[in-house]
């Protein structure tokens, strides 16, 4: 007996498309996934797929649009703005290596796929990256901030900002390949090279200083 599809709020439905294109994507790959994939996953039409989101081109930018905005949304929750520097530059890396070990195919989509497709998916992926390392490079900047006059310099501390935040990035590929690895275990790494290396770090005197 056929049963009359419910109807769902824009958004709700929307979303339930993305979670389902996600996991095509992950599974076969932008080329070789359909809108009748996408469709079938979603327990739609795929004229409805084509009506909410457009091409398959418009789902997989959806894909990425939000995956960015979740990941971002997860590292700002649990970063407590009245913790201490370290606590809260602990706190939203593990967030980060949370979210990528709790929602791999996500950034199996967000990054290692879009990130090969060429336009306009190449520029779309650097904007949602620069987002992410732009929050990170935030934190590790706080973190190396004193208020007696400072670890080290703001210049070092934005350069020591961007070197943890591309380990950062690095290693969640780690994290995919080596599932016995902790979101603590490499939050613990990264750590340990940008907050203990900002603490031993004295500039050099200027020649004939």
């Amino acid at each position: 007996m056929s049963t009359k599809q419910r109807r769902l709020p824009r958004e709700v439905r929307e979303q339930q498309m993305i979670d389902a294109a996600i996991r095509v994507f992950s599974r076969s790959g932008y080329h070789s996934a359909s809108v009748e994939e996408i469709a079938e996953a979603a327990g739609i039409s795929k004229p409805m797929v084509y009506i909410y989101l457009g091409s398959k081109e418009g789902v997989f930018t959806a894909c990425i649009h939000r995956e960015a905005d979740r990941l971002l949304e997860t590292v700002r929750a649990a970063v407590e703005p009245d913790a201490a520097p370290e606590q809260r530059l602990w706190a939203g890396l593990q967030a980060f290596f949370q979210f990528v070990a709790d929602n791999r195919e996500s950034w199996i989509v967000l990054y290692q796929q879009a990130r090969t497709e060429g336009e306009p998916f190449s520029t779309e992926v650097f904007q949602a990256r620069c987002r992410v390392m732009e929050e990170i490079t935030a934190l590790v900047v706080s973190s190396t901030r004193s208020t007696e006059g400072g670890l080290i310099s703001e210049t070092d501390a934005e350069i020591l900002a961007h070197i943890a935040a591309g380990a950062a990035d690095a290693l969640t590929d780690w994290l995919l390949a080596h599932p016995e690895e902790t979101p603590e275990t490499l939050t613990r790494r990264v750590i340990g090279l940008a907050v203990t290396a900002a603490r031993r770090h004295t500039p050099a005197e200027p020649a004939g200083a």
